[in-house]
């Protein structure tokens, strides 16, 4: 039997998440996509795009723990956390490329994570079908969004591509399981909105 856990202790559960990913202390449970592969690329457009999705990754990590929080349905729990798992190893891989290309995560990455811990917090308060629905769209968007820095990285620069390729299709697993569980399609102008911010923390990351 599962033991049950009250809310504290998922708040402090949550706060122990936001310490370990934005302290970069937290490892990957799977090799890097990139591992054995040759380093052919330069600093610079490859590690600007890196930067954004380090902190896409940051981002999501927040978003499933403030769903986590109020999540009624325990296989609900469940798929957050094998998907905020799986977040940790795209948020390892990228802080390693970005070492690789002699650059650095975003110094906005303590903002973005508290503002997307709150909306998981709303949108799990809300109930778990709008939360998955929140997680579908989300994972659509960010799908999007990586297959948009495939067609920008260099045709050679097979490390990153091999990272990014890789968490795509995680990306887009997350969101069947997410649309499985009976997710609603989210109303067309939270959708909207959820573009707008997606594009400011993606045009600030890649600068800042």
């Amino acid at each position: 039997m599962k033991p049950r856990f009250g809310l504290l202790d998922h708040f402090f559960v949550a706060a122990d998440e936001a310490l370990r990913t934005l302290a970069g202390s937290g490892s990957a449970s799977r090799p890097s996509p990139a591992r054995e592969l040759p380093e052919t690329a330069e600093p610079g457009e490859a590690a600007k795009l890196m930067r954004v999705n380090h902190t896409g990754e940051v981002c999501a990590q927040a978003l499933y723990s403030g769903q986590a929080l109020f999540a009624r349905d325990e296989r609900v729990r469940d798929a957050l956390r094998t998907a905020a798992a799986e977040e940790r190893d795209h948020l390892a891989w990228c802080r390693k490329r970005l070492e690789e290309l002699d650059s650095r995560p975003s110094f906005l990455d303590p903002l973005w994570y508290a503002g997307s811990f709150g909306l998981g917090v709303i949108s799990g308060a809300a109930g778990d079908r709008w939360s998955l629905g929140f997680l579908a769209e989300t994972e659509a968007q960010v799908e999007r969004h990586l297959e948009g820095h495939l067609g920008r990285l260099r045709e050679d620069d097979a490390r990153s591509r091999a990272v990014i390729e890789q968490m795509r299709d995680d990306e887009n697993r997350h969101g069947a399981v997410g649309r499985s569980l009976g997710g609603e399609d989210l109303p067309f102008p939270v959708k909207l909105a959820m573009r707008m911010a997606s594009r400011v923390m993606t045009r600030t990351a890649y600068w800042i």
